[in-house]
């Protein structure tokens, strides 16, 4: 799945300009610039520190940018402009902007003491107000998508892995996103479990979800990926289509960093 025209005429969903972000004097992202179109997949692939994981932590407001600017559908993520500067959201204003953004994360952060049901709901019923019946309606065909019906009652640590990273998926669905952040969803898996997991993010987009995808599974970035984009050091060493990148890359440290992940 590469990039195609009709790709290339839908607006954008993300737009991230310029984007800086310091832990202390550790300069982390140095200059982002990044545009997700509405149902693409753009695929992210880096060494480790490259500063992957917290560009989507930005987009999803659990980290604060130290400069430049992040849009979701044509909104300033986290932040209100006024007269040219910018002024910190309150958490209720986050918090309602986060809900249009869901995100799975490398471990499952599943609730232990509630079952996969339960789990599911947590948020539609307590965020978004859903009635509880119309919750567990959603959540039953969420986990249908995924495979997990017959896993509703129970509990996270009756799971493997690969099914609990699936109800994540599931869970994270259940708030009707319009963009889903994935940040290395398979590294925790055995490699028997991470095939079941790409299925159903195939599936998610087939089915026209918007994604970024933090990930060392190349095959899925070429099979799956509309966008490939390759960090290092908090930089976009390079970006275009995954096929082409895989194939040929044109930069020496995206050719180091694939020869060791092929």
């Amino acid at each position: 799945m590469s990039v195609t025209t009709d790709t290339l005429t839908k607006p954008a969903l993300v737009r991230i300009d310029g984007v800086h972000k310091y832990y202390g004097q550790h300069h982390v992202l140095r200059g982002i610039d990044m545009t997700v179109r509405q149902g693409e997949v753009s695929v992210l692939i880096g060494p480790s520190g490259s500063g992957k994981s917290t560009l989507l932590r930005c987009v999803n407001m659990l980290e604060t940018i130290n400069a430049g600017r992040i849009h979701v559908n044509d909104e300033l993520v986290g932040y209100r402009e006024r007269g040219g500067r910018l002024h910190d959201m309150n958490a209720k204003q986050i918090a309602a902007q986060r809900r249009e953004i869901g995100m799975v994360f490398q471990r499952f952060n599943l609730f232990p003491h509630r079952t996969v049901l339960q789990n599911i709901i947590e948020a539609p019923t307590q965020v978004k107000r859903q009635s509880k019946a119309a919750a567990k309606t959603r959540a039953m065909e969420l986990l249908e998508r995924v495979g997990l019906v017959h896993r509703a009652n129970h509990y996270p640590a009756q799971l493997s892995g690969g099914q609990q990273q699936r109800v994540a998926i599931a869970r994270a669905l259940a708030m009707d996103p319009e963009l889903m952040l994935f940040d290395e969803p398979t590294s925790a898996l055995d490699p028997e479990l991470v095939g079941e997991v790409l299925n159903v993010m195939k599936e998610l987009a087939a089915s026209g979800m918007t994604m970024i995808v933090v990930t060392h599974e190349i095959a899925f970035a070429r099979e799956v990926g509309d966008t490939l984009t390759f960090m290092d050091g908090g930089v976009v060493v390079e970006s275009g289509d995954p096929r082409e990148i895989i194939a040929n890359p044109q930069h020496d440290r995206t050719k180091e960093f694939l020869a060791r992940v092929l």
